[in-house]
């Protein structure tokens, strides 16, 4: 956890300013040849927004403008506009004792986590989540009481047109955003971009874009576009006329990348519950949190150097430890020796270490290092003492490349919280288990479960993972060693899906080969999309595991 006093002030306002082609696009596509609208931003900056009113003279009404930054209003008071209200102040406030009403609203709404919000800001936002019937969580960012707020603001028929984090799209915390927005608008847009706006921060945005018109109809569309320049290409009308229908019982937008075929096929399958989840055969746990990975993970040399030997325990610390779904004692003797960080060090009480010379020394060069001043060893009675430390029967790697892993534990070895541990429920056979996960179905399902970042990275957290679609059957233990074998030759994994959809798909559960085609279709269509994020090369071009 970073300490708020250690962070950067442009972190502390979340201020990360819009560009001006973003800013431009959002108000072409708002105002499309109407003149008499009143006009908020709620977190002007600089004046980004208004600069642009001003070059393309867009006809309006009024303008009302805020921001809670003193230097940041000044600016934005310069920029030369009639009829425009320049208000330094909180937001959150300023939305919860307004009357005035707006017909556009648009922005780019400060990135700040609730623990970094004032504690009248914090007040403030809870108020506007009451006003629209929403639970209000501590996890909540601040561009999300912004959306709410905004919404909240608008004529009985309005939009909003903002820049938010991609994040919009699938993290738990903006759920209840996202079925508020999809009951709330009629009409929602999502513009993406192959490549990052803000490349510095490797934040991936959105341009989310919603209408209300009073009708019953609730639709939603996704484009994709190169890069902020490529916005200018693309035709206003083409976002007016909207397909696929909003499906207020999922959990995240990322169905929304998909074509209407697609999202129906997903919807029918989750619907109809023939296929079982991985939660139903096992449960997911984070692994072990070390407070310092550096410290608490070690090479073959630092055991023997301060002979560790009795506290050294068998380690599989990174997802490049491992290369197929069976992970041995072979594997780990592999990794040990190629000094790789193969060992958790699983230290006693002070007082059963203190005959223990070259550990004590070893202890203290931690201590040194601050380690033990750190957060999480802090907290602790004794700070070398690791907390939840068990073996568990299954591995599944928490940030993923290509494709997520799961990974039978034969090696009985720890793991860190770079991997979750995965217990298997009575009865279950873990072979089958394993087995039954490497599919195009339950990839396509890891991919809508967990969430993107902007180096192509996919994180699922433990939720998530027992969410993912398994279509077990006990006869698919029988495929494992074929599974195993194919990747520990580096076999292309279109190869291996051939091989398991088959049996697992097919043979097992009689799905059509059509239907496979749209599986593997919908898993590729969104990997793809979050590994051209870091310019990866696509699975479809012969990529090897």
């Amino acid at each position: 956890m970073k300490l708020i006093e250690n962070e950067t002030e442009q972190k502390l306002r979340g201020g990360f300013y819009t560009p001006e082609p973003i800013a431009k696009f959002i108000l072409r596509w708002a105002v499309n040849g109407n003149i008499g609208y009143d006009i908020l931003e709620p977190s002007c900056g600089d004046g980004v927004f208004l600069e642009q009113i001003k070059t393309n003279n867009t006809k309006y009404n009024s303008i009302t403008a805020i921001e809670i930054d003193a230097i940041e209003a000044k600016k934005a008071a310069t920029v030369s506009l009639s009829n425009k209200v320049i208000l330094n102040e909180d937001f959150h406030a300023f939305a919860n004792v307004t009357k005035q009403r707006f017909d556009l609203v648009v922005g780019n709404p400060p990135y700040i986590r609730y623990q970094y919000f004032d504690k009248e800001q914090q007040v403030e936002a809870a108020k506007i989540f009451q006003k629209a019937n929403l639970k209000y969580s501590k996890l909540t960012n601040a561009w999300v009481s912004f959306v709410v707020g905004s919404s909240l603001l608008l004529k009985e028929q309005g939009k909003i047109g903002f820049v938010l984090p991609a994040e919009i799209l699938q993290v738990s915390y903006a759920k209840t955003l996202r079925n508020f927005l999809s009951h709330y608008y009629n009409k929602i847009n999502i513009v993406s971009f192959k490549k990052l706006v803000f490349p510095d921060i490797q934040q991936e945005v959105v341009l989310l874009l919603c209408e209300k018109n009073n009708t019953n109809e609730h639709y939603i569309e996704h484009i994709e576009v190169e890069d902020i320049d490529s916005l200018m290409l693309l035709d206003i009308l083409s976002l007016k006329k909207l397909k696929k229908r909003v499906d207020f019982e999922s959990n995240k937008w990322t169905f929304y990348f998909l074509e209407q075929r697609e999202i129906d096929f997903l919807e029918e399958i989750t619907k109809n519950g023939a296929i079982p989840k991985l939660g139903d055969f096992a449960d997911v746990e984070v692994g072990i949190t070390t407070g310092s990975n550096e410290f608490f993970t070690v090479p073959l040399t630092i055991v023997e150097t301060f002979e560790l030997q009795p506290f050294a325990k068998p380690l599989i610390g990174r997802s490049v430890q491992v290369n197929s779904p069976i992970f041995t004692d072979i594997g780990w003797l592999q990794n040990r020796n190629s000094k790789a960080r193969a060992h958790l060090l699983v230290f006693p009480t002070i007082d059963n270490l203190k005959r223990h010379k070259e550990a004590m020394k070893y202890l203290a060069i931690g201590e040194r290092k601050g380690i033990k001043k750190g957060y999480k060893c802090g907290i602790r009675d004794e700070w070398q003492i690791l907390p939840s430390v068990w073996i568990s029967d299954a591995l599944f790697i928490r940030r993923n490349n290509l494709y997520p892993k799961l990974i039978i534990n034969e090696a009985q070895a720890y793991t860190t919280d770079t991997m979750h541990r995965v217990r298997i429920k009575k009865n279950v056979n873990i072979r089958a288990f394993a087995a039954s996960y490497y599919n195009s179905l339950s990839f396509a399902f890891s991919e809508i479960s967990g969430r993107s970042y902007g180096g192509g990275v996919l994180e699922l957290m433990p939720s998530e993972v027992e969410k993912i679609l398994l279509p077990y059957r006990e006869d698919n233990a029988s495929i494992i060693e074929n599974i195993d074998a194919m990747m520990r030759k580096n076999k292309n994994i279109n190869e291996i899906l051939k091989f398991s959809n088959k049996f697992i798909l097919k043979d097992g559960y009689g799905f059509s080969d059509n239907e496979i085609k749209i599986a593997d279709k919908i898993w590729k269509k969104l990997s793809k999309r979050r590994l051209n994020r870091n310019g990866k090369q696509h699975l479809e071009d012969d990529v090897k595991i």
